[in-house]
C-alpha cells in the first residue's frame, strides 16, 4: 500500500516562494504518474500539475510560476511554487496513479496524501 506524506506548507506573503514535498513509502514513484491538486474552502479539488517519467503537464494557473519534479533516489515528489498569489491559498495534495499516463482528473488517482495547507497573505 502506497503512503504519501506532504510537507512544506505554511503562511507566506504574496510574491514569496514555497517548495512542497511529498514523500512516498510502500512503493516506488518511478514509472507512475503523480500530481499535485489543491482545494480551497468551498471549492472543488483542482488539478495543478502532473508528471510521469517525461514532460510535466501544467494547469493554466501553474504555468510560468510552478514546477514539479520527481526525485527517484529519495522517492519524493516536489512542487516549487514561485510568485505566490492570495488565490493560491488552499490545501495542497499529492496523488499517485497506478498507471504511467498523466491525468488531470482527481478520480483517476489511486493514492492520496493528507494534504498541506498553503496560505498566501496579500
Amino acid at each position: 500500500q502506497v503512503r504519501l506524506v506532504e510537507s512544506g506548507g505554511g503562511l507566506v506573503q504574496a510574491g514569496s516562494s514555497l517548495r512542497l514535498s511529498c514523500a512516498a513509502s510502500g512503493g516506488t514513484i518511478s514509472g507512475y504518474a503523480m500530481a499535485w491538486f489543491r482545494q480551497a474552502p468551498g471549492k472543488e479539488r483542482e488539478f495543478v500539475l502532473s508528471i510521469s517519467d517525461g514532460s510535466p503537464w501544467y494547469s493554466d494557473s501553474a504555468k510560468g510560476r510552478f514546477t514539479i519534479a520527481k526525485d527517484i533516489t529519495k522517492n519524493t515528489l516536489y512542487l516549487q511554487m514561485n510568485s505566490l498569489k492570495p488565490e493560491d491559498t488552499a490545501v495542497y495534495y499529492c496523488a499517485q496513479r497506478s498507471s504511467f499516463s498523466i491525468s488531470t482528473r482527481a478520480a483517476e488517482y489511486d493514492y492520496w496524501g493528507q494534504g498541506t495547507q498553503v496560505t498566501v497573505s496579500s
